[in-house]
This record gives C-alpha cells, sequence and structure tokens, in this order.
C-alpha cells in the first residue's frame, strides 16, 4: 500500500510539468524558413550590396555571394577579417559597425532551367535548401562565438533563373551546374516586409480569347485584343505573358492538350507578328483542366474552348 501511494504521489507531482512542457510546445509558433514557389523576381529588382558601406532599412538588397563558402571562411582564423568574406564584405563590415542591426536574409537560388525531370529538379531543390540552411547555422553560431550583437532572420527561396536574369540571360553564357547558388537578398530593419516584390502589382487584365470547339483558329474579332496586349508589353518592357490554352472535355486527352497547345500557339504567333520577343511569351497547355463552363451545354463547352491571358 505504501509503495502504491508513493506511485500515486510521483504521477501527481510530475503532472504539472509534463503539461507546462506541453504547453510551452504548443505556445511555441515554428515558422518555416522555406518560402516556397519559383519566385517572379529579378535581380534588378534590389540595389546591388557592393555599392554600399551603410544601408537603407526602407531598402532590399542583393549580394552576389556564394553563400556555401561560409562553411570554408569561419573555420580559418581570420574569419573576422573582413577581406575573407569577398561579396559579402561591406554587409560584414556594416554589421560589425552597427552592432545592433537586425538582418533578415534570404539566400536565393534557381536550379538549371535545362533539367526537365521532376524528380531530378525536386531532389536538387530539396538539396538546394539544405545547404542554405547549413551555411545559415554555421553563420549564426560563429557570429554568436564572436559576441555579435545582431539580430538575423533567415529565409530560402527558389527563383526561376531566366526571369531573374532577364534579357542578361540571352547574352551571357548557360549554365553548367545544375544548382545555381545566387546569394543573398537582404534587408536591414525591424518592420515586417516582403523581399520578394510583386513584378506584376497593378498590371492590366485582358480577356480569353475563345475559339470554336474543336478549332484553333483565332477569330477576327479578337485582333483588337491582340494588338491591345501587344502595345502593353511593348509599354511595359520588363513584363511577359503566359498564354494558357484550354479545351472542352470532348476527346482523349492528348488530343485536348495538343489543341490547347496549338490554341496558345496561334496566338503567340500573333504577338511575335506585332513585334514581341519570344522569351516573353509562355504557353501552357492545360486542355480540359479548369473548366470554368458546363461541358453538358453548348454554351458551356464554348466557355471552356479557350486561351486564357496573364501578365507576368
Amino acid at each position: 500500500m505504501k509503495k502504491l501511494l508513493l506511485i500515486i504521489l510521483a504521477v501527481l507531482l510530475a503532472a504539472p510539468v509534463v503539461s507546462a512542457q506541453n504547453k510551452d510546445k504548443k505556445g511555441k509558433k515554428e515558422v518555416s524558413p522555406i518560402i516556397e514557389g519559383r519566385q517572379k523576381v529579378r535581380e534588378t529588382d534590389y540595389d546591388s550590396v557592393w555599392k554600399f558601406t551603410t544601408f537603407d532599412n526602407k531598402k532590399k538588397y542583393y549580394c552576389n555571394f556564394d553563400y556555401r563558402t561560409i562553411v570554408d571562411i569561419v573555420a580559418q582564423k581570420n574569419a573576422e577579417k573582413l577581406q575573407v568574406w569577398g561579396a559579402f564584405q561591406p554587409v560584414m563590415n556594416y554589421l560589425q559597425t552597427v552592432p545592433r542591426a537586425p538582418l533578415k536574409m534570404c539566400a536565393v537560388f534557381a536550379i538549371n532551367p535545362n533539367i526537365t525531370d521532376e524528380n531530378h529538379r525536386n531532389a536538387l531543390v530539396e538539396a538546394a535548401r539544405e545547404d542554405a540552411q547549413s551555411a545559415y547555422v554555421i553563420f549564426t553560431d560563429w557570429a554568436q562565438e564572436k559576441e555579435m550583437k545582431n539580430k538575423f532572420s533567415f529565409n530560402v527561396a527558389q527563383v526561376d533563373y531566366r526571369y531573374w536574369k532577364g534579357n542578361a540571360y540571352f547574352l551571357q553564357e548557360p549554365p553548367t551546374d545544375d544548382i545555381i547558388v545566387l546569394g543573398y537578398v537582404l534587408y536591414f530593419g525591424t518592420k515586417k516586409i516582403n523581399l520578394f516584390p510583386n513584378a506584376t502589382e497593378g498590371a492590366q487584365t485582358f480577356n480569353d480569347i475563345k475559339f470554336f470547339p474543336n478549332d484553333a483558329t483565332i477569330m477576327d474579332s479578337y485582333i483588337p485584343l491582340i494588338d491591345q496586349l501587344a502595345n502593353y508589353l511593348k509599354e511595359n518592357d520588363s513584363f511577359e505573358v503566359l498564354l494558357t490554352g484550354y479545351t472542352d472535355n470532348q476527346g482523349t486527352n492528348a488530343y485536348c492538350t495538343g489543341l490547347a497547345r496549338q490554341r496558345a500557339t496561334e496566338v503567340k504567333k500573333q504577338l511575335l507578328k506585332r513585334g514581341i520577343a519570344d522569351y516573353k511569351i509562355e504557353i501552357d497547355p492545360k486542355g480540359a483542366a479548369d473548366p470554368i463552363g458546363d461541358n453538358s451545354t453548348y454554351e458551356g463547352r464554348i466557355a471552356n474552348n479557350r486561351v486564357s491571358i496573364k501578365i507576368q
């Protein structure tokens, strides 16, 4: 009996501790460092970090720094010496000069656009994220060891390499690495901020181009719309367009996808004739996916046979 009372007493005494631990875990909000998706941003959206020794807390900066080298840098005895940080040197100089400057840093990478195998791409994305996070942990541990008083927050983001480089993509040698390390996007300040500006915020919207069933001929009534779209793209050089082809559900998946591609291609041809560069036009054949009308009616099928226009 005495032994049983001791066990009950032990359980009662332990219960509040377990409860408090659970409460602490539940109350702690865990924030993922991953920014999902391929961000539609360009290198030119940010101020170049190498131009500055001090930083404006109203601006976002880009630093072309291979963050994987942090592993080797902090292993050196003179890691606090600025010259070993390369492109990251202005940032280190600022952090050491302004020891309480909070720093939001986002590691940015891309996957070689020539890699089309989705499984291979996904494996590369995970490897790139792991490299970036490991580099950040090493950097913050080293900063703490050196008693740097700055506050750091961290994210990792994948960007579309062709979009990131813009016109420069076509003027430079194609990338050879599977994982393309682009560096850091940085922000020095305390307010909440979106590190990735929406390149198409406030962009004009355009109506769909409709087609008759089983047909990819652009009707004359849509020529003014195409003219308007072409002029808009010329006036806004940083914008590109996504043409998504759709069909009704009459036919096999292969037939619907092929017809959707043909429709989007016909619209693309019209834009090319009007002087829009090929790289600014992306097509995506969705076939019978995402219907906006009832395929059991003629009117619904007419609504679904379309090419949607999205500025990006």
